[in-house]
């Protein structure tokens, strides 16, 4: 239902923190939630070049390695990404501690973290939801509107039968993940 005459009313999805890498830890000898150090190993052998991003075991202390780059040829990292790696650059290793993508194709699971949701709540009629974020999300849209509507589990199931709330691309919005952005009718 994509109707461009509703007021449109946006929420940021704003994360407090990178999420935590969960992962077996050998010390510790159990699953455990590994954060990010902010600090980048290069290790450049003959012609191959490998860079991870260090993490850190929240119980032990215990680093284990997220690869960031994996067998490439120095000449196809740019001069100033390289120089980034070596500085460890704060942005650059936030960047790559948001991607949860990366963290998954890495053998890891998500744990949970702090994000607030900014925007306006309250609703005097039917209005086009845009929930945006600057780093994808793996949060639950579900999760995010129970939240910020204040609504139950049942309430929000009625409001889904109902038709009250509807995503414009068709989306689950029992199990869709916000990702960069959604755009959603809430009548």
């Amino acid at each position: 239902m994509k109707n461009k005459f509703l007021r449109t009313v946006v929420w940021e999805v704003q994360y407090q923190t990178p999420p935590p890498a969960v992962r077996y830890c050998k010390k510790c000898s159990s699953q455990k939630e590994f954060v990010s150090s902010g600090q980048f190993r290069v290790n450049a052998q003959r012609k191959y070049l490998d860079v991870w991003l260090i993490y850190k075991c929240s119980g032990c202390e215990a680093t284990w390695n997220l690869t960031v780059l994996s067998r490439i040829h120095p000449k196809a990292v740019s001069r100033e990404l390289l120089d980034k790696f070596h500085g460890n650059d704060q942005i650059l290793a936030h960047k790559y501690a948001m991607n949860t993508d990366l963290l998954k194709r890495n053998g890891c699971k998500i744990g949970p973290y702090d994000y607030k949701i900014t925007g306006c709540a309250a609703f005097d009629g039917p209005v086009r939801l845009h929930i945006r974020s600057n780093d994808a999300s793996d949060v639950k849209v579900s999760a995010i509107l129970r939240e910020k509507l204040q609504l139950s589990r049942k309430e929000f199931e009625d409001m889904l039968s109902d038709g009250r709330i509807q995503s414009e691309s068709e989306n689950d919005l029992t199990k869709c993940r916000l990702g960069k952005e959604i755009l959603l009718v809430i009548s």
